[in-house]
């Protein structure tokens, strides 16, 4: 019997259709493993962890925003807290005036420390937020309210993430970041009264055990990175995903972390071919904003700030109440002043829409400016204080960049109403973040996007050209 003939080269290598075939079966493969059904699954096993903590160190819990709240019952949440990664990244460290997190003193000072829950992408062990951000502001903070005290200006950084070199280049910039946190002139007396001792932080992840040791004369900041460290591909995790609730805007429909407590039971027993149609009527339900539909907050003397579901109540007082409504659509400017106290500013959405404000704050704090200026003759000193409320989508975004701008343009340093007539210098961008850094302790959930910044200062410095 003859010897089979040896096989030809095009034989053994797989044709380019095999290999096309071949990577289309792994894509398909790793798409159905980071399916809905396994992020919601894998949040909820997250979840369980982070509760475990917070039942260990009896800490309340804090949400590091956008995605910390995704792994926190909200009956056990106590706040959030916008500390970001890239504040941290290697050589971009920076302490951000913009997001100070003041009002976790209070919170920390009650409950003598408290458990920041962030989550970060496969393969690392600790989000830059946590690792790096978070130490440096505890730093800032120990050197501006315990300046007495210098054991606690050290940065300390959890060694098994951060090399001793970068540790040291960061410390090196401390000293500018304290002077960037005093430049905003803040009342320093009613923060150091909130906390007794300075803060240190501290890290937790899955593979460590809960047996920290808190004792010393400080407030422990607990820093909880909520997924398990995945070094390899999801392939082989049985469906885990490391960082699941991150990315939001690629995998959820809208689904909010809101509305994924309220009905996670219904989310993990829907097949995942039911999931989009269940979770575009859950968020119909809900509503965009959720439980803060409706509510308005002061943000800076006469100035507040709310969500569009807020018009109908804010517009019942047109005679001492101007309302700034930023819409999630455009509209020609000729339309937008609808009557003398209320002004519809169609913009768009997202980041085109913190573009176009550069081009409708003119008319904005024009006209608020008029109504805040205008007083009819019959009017005596017993009228009431007139306020503006500005609205959009969020109450968080573009409201809080049009609240700075008018802060900045209608009102004095004193908080008194500039008159209309009233020669306006262009402002420096420390005058402006010093307004922005009192809005945002105001109210610390605030959240204005760099471009909608952006577009406020390239107006207030810029409005003379």
């Amino acid at each position: 019997m003859a010897a089979a003939a040896a096989p030809t080269l095009a034989e053994v290598i797989f044709p380019e259709q095999a290999n096309h075939n071949f990577s289309r079966i792994l894509g398909d493969l790793k798409r159905s493993n980071l399916s809905i059904t396994n992020r919601l699954r894998s949040i909820q096993h997250d979840a369980s962890f982070v509760e475990s903590v917070a039942d260990a160190l009896q800490l309340p819990l804090v949400a590091n925003e956008r995605c910390g709240s995704w792994y926190i019952d909200p009956a056990r949440k106590t706040a959030s807290a916008y500390f970001k990664s890239t504040d941290g990244h290697t050589g971009q460290w920076k302490f951000s005036t913009r997001r100070i997190n003041l009002h976790l003193l209070r919170v920390i000072g009650e409950h003598d420390g408290c458990i920041i829950v962030d989550s970060t992408r496969r393969g690392k062990r600790h989000p830059d937020a946590l690792s790096k951000t978070v130490p440096t502001w505890c730093a800032v903070l120990n050197r501006v309210l315990f300046p007495d005290i210098p054991s606690s200006h050290i940065l300390h950084v959890p060694p098994n993430a951060v090399s001793d070199s970068e540790a040291s280049q960061i410390s090196a910039r401390l000293p500018d970041f304290v002077d960037s946190f005093l430049s905003l002139k803040l009342d320093l007396a009613p923060l150091r009264s909130q906390i007794t001792k300075p803060l240190r932080p501290f890290w937790i992840t899955q593979d460590d055990t809960l047996d920290l040791d808190f004792s010393g004369d400080f407030h422990p900041v607990v820093c909880c990175t909520s997924s398990r460290r995945v070094t390899g591909t999801e392939l082989g995790e049985g469906g885990y995903i490391q960082g699941a609730g991150d990315d939001t805007e690629n995998w959820a429909l809208d689904l909010t972390a809101q509305v994924w407590w309220k009905h996670k039971d219904e989310l993990l027993s829907t097949p995942e071919t039911g999931l989009p149609e269940l979770i575009e009527r859950l968020v119909a339900e809900e509503g965009p904003a959720g439980d803060s539909a409706g509510q308005v907050r002061r943000v800076a003397p006469g100035i507040s700030v709310g969500t569009l579901q807020a018009a109908e109540t804010q517009l019942s007082t047109p005679g001492t109440t101007c309302v700034v409504s930023l819409l999630p659509k455009t509209t020609a400017q000729d339309s937008w002043v609808k009557s003398p106290s209320h002004v519809e500013v169609g913009l768009g959405k997202s980041k085109a829409a913190s573009r176009q404000l550069r081009d409708a704050l003119p008319k904005i704090c024009e006209f608020v400016s008029r109504f805040l200026s205008e007083r009819k003759p019959e009017e005596d000193a017993a009228e009431p204080e007139k306020r503006v409320v500005i609205l959009c989508e969020t109450g968080k975004d573009l409201s809080v960049g049009v609240a700075l701008a008018l802060y900045c343009w209608c009102f004095d340093t004193e908080g008194k109403v500039r008159p209309v007539t009233e020669e306006r210098e262009s402002f420096t961008k420390t005058a402006i973040r010093v307004k922005l850094g009192q809005i945002m302790n105001t109210v610390p959930d605030a959240n204005p996007s760099r471009a909608t910044l952006q577009s406020v200062n390239s107006y207030l410095m810029d409005w003379r050209k």
